[in-house]
């Protein structure tokens, strides 16, 4: 069959030609054929909508136009009415993590199986450094993701500092494909940095145009909080909510913002749960500071009043940092993503089944934080955001893919249905409906902090390296199929940091040049 499609600038066929036609053998399970035809739908991106065919071969988008004639050889997926929107990247999740005692029950394959199911084709995980060592993270994280189902990048987390630390950093950025680097403010005496590291760790992302991220909470001031509430006698769940209010989210977000501008670096506070740390960041924008905020899907959907159920397991389940806040901080965070105060939507997956949930049966500290989210998030954004008229079709695919893939600089590999982008694609009905049950997930987890929840708009199919991974509720995936995606450094956030401090540089009137005293 003959096909035409346009030309690719040069700057993106440069950056796509090594994997244009490198054919991914994704899974046996999947389609033989590497040539679909996405046929009739409503194709979205980020700042357009329109009626048209989506070529794919050997795992690439090739063509994008109104009508495409194809050959026998092509499967043919019909998508009249439906709307075809670049795959979900999720910008925060923590697979086969160890932390607080014990490790999340969803590894790279079945977290990444429960993502295909609900839309997300990539998502971006946290290293954590081993005994401090940002090598040994890196390498244990990359055997971890040896079982991956799709496609996948890191973060790195920093944990202490030396010259060590700061040599790896550059090691991670030049060699690795790591772009960003995460300082926890809380988890005092396990993650927590204090603010020393912090303007060390800015400046070293700074100078290598890696993002800078916070986990934003005053730990020393939680740590108050949580003796604060057993010496009165609160042990269950809601001691958690209770020894960590929102204003210590506030209060750390405020500063981690001005020390960021301090160094003139870009920020990224991740799991933006309050109106408090909200309005920090609106503030920041507002100034013309890069401040770049991620609330998560638990954030948007819930509240605090499940932590207050009588019944331990399904408060436990509820349990994450920081805490899901009171009603009104919901709505808040949704009214902040449709204005554009806040600019992507994560999850925080991070799954700890019921029976390590009750190793904090009479202590909330020794509950494990972290609630799941990777396979709901894009049917929960469409259905709080799009169903409620919140944002538009195109907003939503900025907020669930292309701006994740800008923030950490591989658009329009990622992000986009465009001629060259990698072939992750869904297709969703928005007559169709779904529900969440722990019985149907496909997480590890034996419990769903969504449970019963339903709600219009339903992802029907998932291509990811442009194979059907995902249709008529069934998954067809295989481990050890995913790619490690590497992202370099100075995105879009670095555009004119270097003007800033020249022009800072030349508004010091200093030093100031005095006449010797003869006295």
């Amino acid at each position: 069959s003959q096909l035409t499609f346009t030309l690719l600038s040069s700057r993106f066929s440069n950056s796509i030609t090594h994997h244009l036609f490198s054919l991914i053998q994704f899974c046996d399970a999947g389609l033989t054929s590497s040539k679909l035809l996405i046929k009739g739908g409503t194709v979205v991106n980020a700042h357009h909508q329109q009626l048209a065919d989506v070529y794919v071969q050997d795992g690439v988008i090739l063509a994008v136009n109104p009508s495409i004639p194809v050959g026998d050889e092509v499967t043919v997926i019909d998508a009249t009415g439906k709307f075809v929107m670049p795959g979900g990247i999720d910008p925060h999740t923590h697979l086969d993590f160890e932390f607080m005692d014990t490790a999340t029950v969803d590894d790279f394959f079945s977290g990444q199986a429960a993502a295909l199911a609900g839309g997300t084709t990539m998502h971006i995980d946290f290293v954590i450094p081993l005994k401090g060592s940002l090598t040994a993270g890196f390498e244990a994280y990359e055997k971890k993701a040896n079982k991956s189902c799709m496609d996948y990048g890191f973060h790195m987390a920093i944990t202490k500092w030396d010259e060590t630390v700061s040599r790896e950093m550059e090691i991670m950025v030049k060699e690795k494909g790591i772009n960003s680097f995460k300082f926890f403010m809380a988890y005092k005496g396990a993650l927590m940095i204090n603010d020393e590291l912090l303007l060390e760790g800015f400046k070293k992302c700074k100078s290598l145009g890696a993002l800078a991220m916070v986990h934003a909470e005053n730990g020393d001031a939680v740590y108050e909080g949580q003796k604060k509430m057993i010496e009165l006698g609160i042990t269950g769940p809601e001691g958690h909510a209770l020894s960590r209010p929102a204003v210590l989210e506030g209060e750390a977000t405020a500063r981690a913002i001005r020390l960021a501008d301090f160094v003139n670096t870009p920020l990224y506070v991740v799991h933006v749960m309050s109106i408090d740390a909200m309005e920090e960041i609106a503030k920041a924008r507002k100034s013309g500071q890069r401040v770049i905020g991620e609330p998560v899907a638990s954030g948007l959907a819930l509240d605090e009043s499940w932590l207050w159920h009588p019944d331990f397991e399904t408060a436990a389940k509820y349990v994450m940092s920081p805490p899901i806040r009171k009603q009104g901080h919901d709505k808040a965070l949704q009214a902040a993503l449709s204005k554009g105060v806040l600019q992507l939507v994560g999850t925080d997956h991070c799954a700890f089944n019921s029976t390590q949930k009750a190793l904090g049966i009479d202590d909330f500290r020794k509950i494990p934080n972290g609630v799941n989210g990777i396979e709901e998030r894009m049917h929960l954004v469409w259905d709080i955001m799009v169903e409620s008229g919140q944002i538009s079709v195109t907003d939503y695919v900025r907020l669930t893919s292309t701006e994740c893939a800008r923030i950490f600089n591989i658009y329009p590999r990622k992000g986009a249905i465009l001629p060259g982008s990698d072939a992750d694609i869904i297709i969703l009905n928005p007559n169709s409906s779904f529900e969440i049950t722990a019985k149907s997930h496909h997480s590890k987890l034996d419990t769903n902090v969504y449970e019963g929840r339903k709600g219009k708009g339903k992802i029907e199919v998932t291509i990811a390296g442009g194979k059907i991974v995902w249709e008529n509720n069934e998954l067809k995936v295989a481990p050890g199929t995913g790619r490690y995606i590497k992202m370099p450094p100075f995105s879009y956030l670095f555009d004119g940091i270097d003007k800033k401090d020249a022009f800072y540089l030349n508004s010091l009137q200093a030093p100031v040049k005095r006449a010797k005293s003869n006295t």
